[in-house]
């Protein structure tokens, strides 16, 4: 068994219990309302906006038996910057108001997310972010393509308000066999910290879901 399937059985009731959110159970069943999509793409937003600064502050904070992580890093940088335009044109193109959601704070549960990723980045140890990425990126690839479909079908929104899930979602598809590698040759010590980190990950990017109001009754 390598360790990124290692990673994925040591995750399973984590990973069980964030699919279990209402909205993403209600979403895959084709039942969302507007307001619910453009929430989730708002709470989106104020993560997403900090993957770059995390990488960078990652990057800057690897002890010398991470050091070979840097190449990496920097390239995963240069894929990152600009995601969160992505998602400011989807909320337009949803009907939102991209502006409002630029000048808003996150919720709790979002903030409490970026705020754990930089204490890893400042405090712990940065092989922890990994579980973030195997977190975010492996939710992605499981769900984001066909949360598109369904969303488009029941909100009857343009493709251009689809941009973040699938591109994201086709994106990551990419970075998870490149995540693999990257985990199989880290050491033990650091391995244990990216399923510790994973497993929390799992359920703080759980509360932004739960967080998210179902709204009134879902267009389907």
């Amino acid at each position: 068994m390598s360790f990124y399937e290692h990673l994925i059985e040591a995750t399973t009731t984590e990973r069980t219990q964030l699919f279990a959110a209402p909205i993403i159970v209600d979403c895959l069943r084709g039942q969302v309302t507007p307001s619910a999509y453009l929430t989730f793409l708002g709470q989106a937003y104020h993560h997403v906006r900090h993957t770059t600064p995390l990488l960078m502050a990652i990057g800057s904070r690897l002890p010398a038996r991470l050091a070979w992580l840097q190449g990496p890093i920097a390239n995963y940088i240069q894929e990152e910057i600009g995601h969160e335009i992505w998602i400011l044109n989807d909320i337009t193109a949803a009907g939102g108001d991209a502006a409002a959601v630029q000048r808003s704070h996150p919720d709790l549960p979002a903030e409490v997310m970026v705020a754990y990723a930089y204490d890893l980045a400042n405090r712990g140890n940065p092989a922890g972010f990994f579980g973030m990425v195997f977190v975010l990126e492996g939710t992605s690839v499981a769900l984001a393509l066909h949360a598109a479909d369904q969303i488009q079908q029941a909100l009857t929104l343009p493709d251009h308000a689809f941009t973040y899930l699938r591109s994201h979602g086709t994106l990551d598809q990419e970075h998870t066999r490149h995540l693999a590698d990257l985990l199989e040759q880290m050491e033990a010590v650091d391995q244990a910290e990216v399923i510790r980190c994973a497993k929390v990950f799992y359920t703080l990017y759980g509360a932004i879901f739960r967080a998210i109001p179902m709204g009134d009754a879902p267009c389907s």
